[in-house]
């Protein structure tokens, strides 16, 4: 059976979850600026409650951002060198997918707005439905004012709103969700159920492509999804 280590640092929470025999394990910690301190120490104790060795991995996967550029990188380098050293494949997953897909296991959410705080007055967003219990990326991630967010064209329905985005600029973005949680956080064992549909469908790349994407490289123009 597949065996996967998903991690996650791009926020100020710091988490870790494995799939091995059908069962899932994770750790979750909120703990601002110490993820350099913890995160290698979370997977160790996640593999040892499993009783699972680093080689028996089939892959690790990792949240590629948007996200704090330190939180980011401490991903990358552990994922990297980890990738390497065991010669495994990567599955890199977006943070606001991630999010998404925490609203859809907590809340059952199936339309969800993600935003995350990008700071400099900005948030990180995506919109994403629930397609056969995977969140699913509707138009495209985008860092913008909070005033220049939007729902994909043609949307309808309820949608939820998820992330640090709405805890921070509820008052500002041009929507109405039916229901919010301005205060979640991407989530390992979210990431996890994510990278198992990406295992999937033959989507892991090698360590060289664990690379992070932080939206401000790109000029970013939302758009409806095909």
């Amino acid at each position: 059976m597949t065996t996967l280590l998903a991690l996650d640092t791009a926020t100020e929470a710091c988490s870790v979850a494995l799939l091995h025999n059908g069962k899932v394990l994770s750790h979750y910690e909120v703990i601002p600026r110490l993820h350099a301190q913890r995160l290698l120490p979370m997977i160790q104790t996640l593999l040892g409650e499993a009783g699972v060795a680093l080689s028996a991995l089939d892959a690790i996967a990792f949240g590629r951002g948007p996200g704090a550029f330190t939180g980011v990188r401490i991903a990358i380098g552990v994922v990297q060198g980890l990738a390497f050293a065991l010669d495994k494949p990567v599955l890199p997953v977006s943070n606001l997918a991630i999010l998404a897909q925490r609203a859809l296991r907590e809340h059952g959410a199936q339309q969800v707005a993600a935003a995350i705080d990008a700071r400099m007055d900005e948030v990180y967003w995506g919109c994403y439905r629930a397609e056969q219990g995977e969140m699913r990326l509707q138009g495209i991630e985008a860092v913008l004012p909070p005033e220049q967010a939007s729902l994909p064209r043609g949307a309808s329905g309820e949608w939820f709103g998820a992330g640090t985005g709405w805890g921070t600029f509820a008052a500002r973005l041009p929507l109405q969700p039916n229901a919010q949680d301005g205060a979640m956080l991407p989530h390992a064992q979210d990431l996890l159920s994510l990278a198992t549909f990406a295992w999937a469908r033959g989507e892991g790349l090698p360590a060289d492509d664990a690379q992070p994407v932080y939206l401000r490289d790109k000029v970013a123009t939302p758009k409806a999804a095909p």
